[in-house]
């Protein structure tokens, strides 16, 4: 084994360095020169900060229970309290953590130039706010936060709720459930509009942490290539984007997207 240029651990042969180093460079000038960049992020990167991943936060009492009874809107009339609870308990495990070195670096790249970086993320907990990136368009929800389960009565006040497990409207009755996307349904979709224009607009995307396999936000890759983009992709093994992309970069996130970024 050899040390990669990202500072991670390759099982590669130590010939590959020369060619890993090359395509980091590229990257990094890539960086540099782009007017407008579109960072798509997924799971590898809170896995980094130790975020159960959705099946691996199913442990100890929640193990008896089917992942996805937890994340259907059919699950959550059927057995409210017990999926309240299941999000409730993910969410201390998210409490636990704190970003990493690839939150910052993205959070820290925002600041420094507002105008250059759109962030996109697929992952629920919050981790790049809490970093200080702004306006993350967050495709699959946030955990953190709570919205009606369904169309809100004009008495409906997520702030002032009957305290139960789910909490809900003590006029209608209506509850409160996490402001996640479950198994069929659909993005937001405002959201959703606006990562795809920073696809088709942006002229470098990279893509940290993702196997790529969920649509549409992997698809967003393929958009950012098709309208002249180029693509960089960031993982420690192989992803379904990986042919998508003009540079592969084999490393952690929180070690790669800093030395990208010069941050």
């Amino acid at each position: 084994m050899c040390r990669s240029p990202a500072g991670s651990v390759s099982t590669k042969p130590c010939a590959s360095v020369p060619s890993e180093l090359a395509e980091l460079t590229a990257a990094i000038a890539w960086v540099r020169q782009a007017r407008h960049i579109a960072v798509l992020t997924g799971a590898g990167v809170s896995a980094e900060s130790g975020v159960p991943t959705f099946r691996d936060a199913q442990t100890g009492y929640w193990a008896q229970f089917r992942a996805e009874d937890m994340a259907t809107p059919e699950g959550f009339r059927a057995h409210p309290q017990q999926v309240w609870d299941w999000y409730q308990f993910r969410r201390s495990l998210v409490a636990q953590v704190q970003p990493n070195a690839a939150h910052r670096a993205l959070a820290a790249f925002a600041q420094q130039h507002p105008e250059r970086i759109t962030l996109v993320t697929q992952n629920v907990d919050g981790l790049h706010q809490r970093a200080g990136s702004p306006q993350v368009l967050c495709l699959h929800g946030d955990l953190l936060r709570n919205r009606w389960l369904d169309r809100p009565c004009p008495h409906c006040d997520l702030e002032n709720t009957v305290d139960a497990h789910p909490p809900y409207c003590d006029a209608c009755g209506n509850r409160v459930r996490p402001d996640v996307v479950w198994f069929g349904e659909p993005l937001p979709l405002a959201v959703l509009d606006a990562a795809q224009a920073a696809a088709r607009a942006c002229d470098l995307m990279l893509v940290v942490g993702t196997a790529g396999a969920v649509y549409p936000a992997a698809g967003l890759a393929h958009s950012a290539r098709a309208a002249g983009a180029r693509v960089v992709v960031v993982n420690t093994a192989a992803s379904a984007l990986d042919d998508v992309a003009h540079a592969v970069l084999r490393g952690t996130a929180a070690a790669v997207v800093p030395a990208l970024l010069g941050v």
